[in-house]
């Protein structure tokens, strides 16, 4: 792959030996300019417990018409690039959605992880809100696939979260996000690779997903669960599989499952239980906490030694009543900017519009498309604004963000207060 082979080993911006294009050439900004677009951005309500938004856009013959896509898709085939027409998509990029789990979060859980008094309480923090960041998915709707170079930059309170499509074959999105008081840095490379199954659709997301408590010199590594929707024998759409915690600098780890609970041949129970323990990473046999409970209700947390049990997680308070983001400074909103690029779609399936929601969208790929074709018969290879990236020989993806801190961002999430 042409475009791996230029990132490959690549940490920071090389001195230019042949044309690189930068952000006012990006496919993003291009794309965003052949929608004409508005004169602001156009934002929706996160993804919460309420779920409003999806419920307004869903049609009554909505299974029926899921199964009728797969129809020629063979099991095992990569849907990375699958092409959804507009009625299946929600009014959001998959940029927005990523960025929503860091600054939409009403407990606000991510200061808590550098605000705890030892290693233990720390690593209890970061589960927390490894935990917070489990939205309700929802069945039959799927965010805009990302064009390249596509930006996503929004601002809660002392908090800056920068995004960045770093990579569009495969689709590879880049999240930085850094707090004015110096408590909490995250840097994040997602890769996901949805697979169809013949009865279902599993979404693996790889990449390293890392949370940095500078005070305290201590980096977590966090993986993220599997999306699983399942079209057979019944529908669903849940979160599945193994997630783990770990701090290398404390020696603590943690190990989360996400599964249905009391199910029969992956029948009836309940899609959204969350089960683990906490333990060193030297002898993970012996458990010092175990965590037990359901992440779109509460969370618990059961002391071995002593016994005590505590709530480590409460979804009412996390991820109920989100607030959606405002546009604060239009003039400081650029071109490449999610909400933008897409902002001719997003209006047109909010008016239930598919005929000009289906034509805005032809046009954000189709400009991409043809700024890919372009680049390659120049030979011009393109370079990430915000962040440099790698590919290891395994096809995992890393990626460091080229400055120290994000700045405030034109988009902010208002207080709920």
């Amino acid at each position: 792959m042409q475009q791996a082979r230029a990132y490959m080993g690549r940490r920071r911006r090389p001195r230019p030996i042949a044309r690189f294009l930068v952000e006012s050439e990006i496919d993003a900004s291009a794309a965003a300019t052949a929608t004409a677009r508005a004169s602001a951005a156009v934002l929706t309500a996160p993804l919460s417990l309420e779920g409003g938004l999806a419920a307004e856009l869903r049609p009554a013959n909505l299974v029926q018409r899921v199964l009728s896509l797969f129809g020629n898709v063979r099991p095992g085939s990569d849907l990375s690039h699958f092409q959804l027409p507009a009625t299946f998509n929600l009014p959001k990029s998959q940029l927005q959605l990523y960025g929503e789990v860091v600054y939409c979060d009403g407990g606000d859980y991510l200061s808590r992880c550098g605000t705890g008094k030892d290693s233990l309480e720390r690593l209890a923090a970061v589960v927390a809100w490894s935990i917070s960041t489990t939205r309700p998915p929802i069945f039959g709707f799927a965010p805009y696939n990302p064009v390249l170079g596509e930006t996503h930059h929004v601002s809660r309170g002392s908090l800056h979260v920068l995004l960045e499509q770093v990579s569009h074959k495969p689709p590879v999105s880049a999240l930085h996000a850094t707090d004015e008081g110096g408590n909490v840095e995250l840097i994040w490379c997602q890769h996901p690779v949805p697979k169809f199954h013949g009865t279902s659709i599993e979404a693996t997301v790889y990449g390293k997903r890392q949370v940095k408590l500078p005070k305290f010199n201590e980096t977590y590594e966090v993986d993220c669960p599997n999306l699983l929707i399942r079209l057979l024998p019944g529908p669903s759409v849940e979160w599945s599989g193994t997630v783990r915690i770990a701090c290398n600098d404390s020696g603590l780890e943690a190990e989360l499952s996400y599964h249905r609970s009391n199910s029969f041949m992956g029948m009836g129970g309940d899609g959204r239980c969350v089960k683990g323990k906490v333990f060193r990473s030297s002898s993970p046999e012996d458990t010092i906490c175990e965590i037990d409970g359901y992440w779109d209700r509460t969370v618990s947390l059961k002391d071995i030694k002593s016994g005590e049990v505590s709530v480590l997680y409460d979804a009412n308070l996390a991820i109920a009543n989100l607030v959606t983001p405002e546009v604060k400074d239009e003039e400081g909103l650029s071109s490449s900017e999610s909400a933008v690029v897409w902002s001719e779609v997003s209006e047109a399936i909010l008016a239930k519009d598919w005929e000009k929601a289906s034509e805005g969208k032809r046009k954000v790929e189709g400009t991409a498309r043809s700024l890919e074709k372009e680049r390659n018969e120049k030979g011009e290879v393109w370079m990430p604004k915000h962040f440099s990236l790698s590919q290891d020989k395994n096809g995992n993806w890393e990626c460091w963000p080229l400055d120290k801190s994000v700045p405030p961002a034109p988009i902010v999430v208002p207080s709920s207060s």
